[in-house]
């Protein structure tokens, strides 16, 4: 798991290095980096590239911007207003297949987030058939839902969905709802954080395949057009996580110095679950594996959130980590 850190341990300099001299001349450019959602845990690495200069040691000065209610990311790629995204790879398989050009060039974590988050009396997912579940409403949900409750031994068609948008903290500690969708790593650390014992089904315990939830994301004209941009970015975010697995706590307080507000003991919380995520199966942080890949888009094309084939060797680019 801490393979890249240990490589990169005495400066955190080495990693990123070898990967720029191997692909040219630092850019010296300023780039926008979009992030997926708020700020949290999952992005400490980012932060932590900005607060202590990765980002410009490799020649690119990174800004970190919030994700607009109005505008998708995609649209802000196309339009130029970011330079890079982290997007759920659900979101960047529906682009492409609406004939968007965005490529994935680096994977921020290597397994999904999504989980069932359950009410602290149901035990399994079978016992779901007939109760109400909410959803976000995103195309996601009703697949990761599906299979949970599938993959448990129940029949997905006798749950009661009901969209509650992204509001499962409050829906599930009210008791309006006995189970609801969403991220293990935030909604989940929030309920677990509560002490009432909920439970969380995590989709690929059930049937779902590994595969990379949040993956940066460019254009593809900035792919070919700005590569060397792209590589330094790359390369200091592998840096900047690389520091977040040996310090967390360090890490943490980049992020809370940068996004004034948020709860420390909710950050560490948060981290110190999704933390083996960042690495898990994979060679080095940041690896898109093709293998898993394939997986990826086999699933969602087989619960429906695609609904044609996907060239995976296309829509990733592979060859800037490893």
């Amino acid at each position: 798991m801490f393979l890249l850190g240990a490589l990169c341990a005495p400066a955190l300099g080495a990693c990123g290095d070898t990967g720029r001299q191997q692909q040219g001349a630092r850019p010296g450019t300023e780039a926008t980096l979009l992030l997926d959602f708020a700020p949290g845990a999952v992005h400490a690495g980012i932060y932590t590239a900005v607060a202590r200069g990765y980002d410009d040691a490799e020649g690119i000065s990174l800004r970190v911007r919030r994700p607009p209610a109005s505008t998708g990311a995609v649209e802000l790629l196309r339009s130029g207003r970011v330079d890079f995204a982290v997007m759920d790879i659900h979101d960047l398989g529906l682009a492409r297949e609406r004939g968007r050009d965005v490529v994935g060039v680096m994977a921020l974590v290597q397994r999904p987030l999504a989980a069932v988050l359950a009410a602290p009396g149901i035990r399994t997912p079978r016992a779901l058939e007939g109760r109400r579940v909410g959803v976000t409403g995103l195309p996601s949900d009703r697949a990761v839902l599906r299979t949970v409750v599938r993959g448990g031994g129940g029949r997905p068609g006798r749950v009661r969905e009901t969209t509650i948008g992204f509001g499962a903290v409050p829906a599930l500690l009210g008791g309006r709802v006995a189970a609801a969708t969403g991220f293990w790593n935030v909604e989940g650390v929030a309920l677990a954080r509560s002490g009432r014992g909920f439970r969380e089904f995590r989709v690929d315990d059930y049937g779902a395949p590994s595969y990379p939830e949040l993956v940066l994301v460019v254009t593809r004209e900035t792919l070919d057009e700005r590569r060397d941009e792209v590589v330094a970015a790359v390369a200091a975010l592998a840096r900047g996580y690389a520091f977040t697995q040996l310090d967390p706590d360090s890490s943490v307080s980049d992020l809370l110095a940068a996004e004034r507000g948020l709860d420390r003991a909710e950050l560490v919380a948060q981290l110190d679950a999704v933390s083996p995520a960042f690495t898990a199966g994979a060679r080095t942080f940041g690896e898109l594996d093709r293998t898993r890949l394939r997986a990826w888009e086999a699933w969602d094309r087989s619960v429906g959130i695609l609904s044609e084939r996907l060239d995976v060797d296309a829509a990733f680019d592979r060859s800037l980590v490893g």
